[in-house]
């Protein structure tokens, strides 16, 4: 493996990307086996062909692990250099240990803390700000940012409004103290935030420490994704245009300035709508929901890599990051690859 390169100490360089598919693909077809659905209903309200299921035994932290290690290798970078590590998931191995924890293990990151994000969908973007704040004051130097989910173990696929949209997935970046040598600047900016009136348009109401599953509400699927997903579309989208709006004006970046859009993955409607608000040319706007579907945290991680692998953009671009998710969370980041 090769040496990392060195760096100067004026910003928070983006190394590497990497991601994680699991490999069973489930198709729009198989889940009109399924539920009382159709390839047809499915992709006019949503844009998704298929999404990808973990392998029973699979876990989260395997996803993200495989993902990590992606990153790394491209940032050529070991695990011991690793000393900040962040998952952002809400469907973590288990209730505690953090998910990070068990990645640190898989790793072998030994000199690294390691922590867990609940954000949801958003997740990524946070912990990239987080990351970027505790390298910047903190005194860390390099950080293993990752977003994670296996959203299958808390589906109800018995519901055909929200079994079809969601999927399983990990993608990672690895950010270092320093640009130059060919880096750009890194997070030029991120915005955040969160409006906790809406918790309950987008929740899994049971499986915590108010609703316990027990033995006489197990048939009641409560430790499944509930959403109301026409009231969620509607707060998505303003929230995500006015968070990237607020950003680009940290950063004193105008949207023309900016190579490539990547929202968050979760409707090829909210997608556009989001794009043609912002004034972006559809060819600015990656999407692969039609792959994957709604992996949550994991979605806009596994697009950045996939959009970075595919050259969509190179070194030098600015490039925008937007998410939105249960909580009500949302956020955008301004990156300078």
């Amino acid at each position: 493996m090769s040496s990392p390169p060195a760096f100067d100490s004026t910003g928070v360089a983006v190394l590497g990307t990497g991601s994680y598919h699991p490999e069973y693909v489930l198709t729009n077809e198989e889940m009109a086996r399924r539920v009382d659905t159709s390839d047809e209903w499915i992709v006019s309200r949503t844009g998704i062909k298929e999404r990808r299921i973990a392998a029973p035994g699979e876990q989260n932290s395997d996803m993200a692990t495989h993902a990590a290690r992606a990153a790394l290798e491209q940032a050529g970078l070991k695990p011991t250099d690793v000393d900040l590590i962040i998952c952002g998931t809400v469907t973590g191995d288990m209730p505690f240990p953090a998910t990070a924890c068990l990645v640190q293990r898989n790793l072998g990151a030994e000199n690294a803390t390691a922590f867990d994000i609940g954000a949801a969908c958003t997740a990524f973007i946070f912990a990239l700000e987080m990351a970027k704040l505790l390298i910047n004051g903190g005194g860390y130097t390099t950080a293993l940012v990752i977003g994670s989910e296996k959203l299958s173990a808390v589906t109800d696929w018995t519901d055909r409004n929200t079994c079809v949209l969601f999927g399983d997935g990990a993608g990672a970046a690895v950010l270092r103290k320093g640009s130059g040598n060919g880096f750009g600047r890194g997070v030029l900016s991120s915005d955040t935030g969160t409006d906790g009136r809406y918790a309950h348009i987008l929740n899994q109401p049971g499986g915590g420490t108010a609703v316990p599953i027990t033995a006489e509400n197990v048939g009641q699927r409560l430790a499944t994704l509930k959403m109301a997903g026409r009231e969620v579309f509607k707060q998505a989208i303003g929230a995500m245009v006015n968070s990237c709006k607020k950003a680009l004006a940290k950063a004193n970046v105008t949207i023309d300035e900016i190579a490539l859009v990547i929202p968050h993955q979760a409707n090829i409607r909210i997608i556009e709508a989001v794009g043609e608000k912002l004034k972006v040319p559809r060819e600015k706007v990656f999407s692969n929901v039609h792959k994957f579907g709604n992996s949550g945290a994991a979605a806009v991680a596994m697009a950045l890599d996939e959009a970075h692998r595919e050259g969509r953009f190179k070194r030098g671009d600015k490039i925008l990051l937007v998410a939105f998710g249960a909580g009500l969370t949302w956020g955008c980041a301004v990156v300078e690859w």
